[in-house]
């Protein structure tokens, strides 16, 4: 019963690194947080995705821009956070 969705997911990963299949996770849940129009969901994604870049063992990213990504990410989702509104 899991086994097609688990063989799909299986040979995604196979062409890509983890880092790029976080990436697109990444821009797909930006792409589905757009339609809230809430800066602090979007801080608090940025800093989610951050420590996942950060926490990501390096051997699975197989390059260091990944890291950086992360904090990147970490350091522009508190300034996010504090540019918005109530």
């Amino acid at each position: 019963m899991l086994g097609l969705p688990l063989q799909v997911i299986d040979n995604f990963l196979l062409q890509y690194n983890v880092g790029q299949a976080l990436l697109l996770i990444f821009i797909l849940s930006m792409l589905a947080a757009l339609p809230l129009k809430s800066r602090k969901v979007m801080s608090i994604q940025f800093i989610s995705f951050g420590l996942i870049f950060m926490l990501t063992p390096q051997s699975l990213l197989e390059a260091p821009y990944w890291k950086f990504l992360g904090v990147a990410l970490l350091v522009l989702g508190p300034m996010v956070y504090m540019t918005a509104r109530k």
